[in-house]
């Protein structure tokens, strides 16, 4: 089990990540990066070892309510790899990978009045089309996706 320096020294290692000081000597550390809503990576990294990585919907890792994972008892090789993997989901090629599970990088919608939409990842960002038309564009899949069901859109 590394101690509260190990723990600060490996994360710090991490050039994608910012440290943000909080209260009660925990600290954060963010990923500006994200393309998710979420951008602690680290969160409440405590003075007596304990904290937790976001690891919502990355394999091989029981999280919490809220998408955490508590790294109080993790090696030093442990904390490296959630803290890839949790990058990783968090970038727009994991979030691409993730959003594209199934092999596609694009998908048609129909509402009920027969209209198509295509959905299309490219460049980094999720494009909506209406034909040769391009109706929308977007940061994440998820964005992309809240915007079809709003406009009375579903997956055909």
């Amino acid at each position: 089990m590394l101690d509260y320096q190990q723990k600060l020294a490996v994360i710090a290692s991490f050039p994608e990540l910012e440290r943000k000081d909080v209260s009660l000597g925990r600290v954060n550390f963010q990923y500006p990066g994200s393309v998710a809503d979420k951008k602690n990576v680290v969160y409440h990294l405590h003075p007596n070892g304990n904290g937790y990585v976001y690891a919502k919907g990355i394999e091989g890792y029981e999280t919490d309510d809220k998408g955490f994972v508590n790294i109080r008892d993790f090696s030093g090789e442990e904390l490296r790899r959630i803290l890839k993997k949790a990058i990783h989901a968090l970038s727009p090629e994991g979030a691409y990978e993730k959003a594209t599970a199934g092999g596609n990088d694009h998908e048609i919608w129909i509402n009920q009045q027969g209209q198509k939409l295509e959905i299309v990842y490219d460049h980094e960002l999720w494009n909506v089309y209406a034909g040769e038309l391009l109706d929308g564009t977007f940061r994440t899949y998820k964005e992309a996706k809240e915007y079809l069901i709003e406009e009375g859109f579903r997956p055909e």
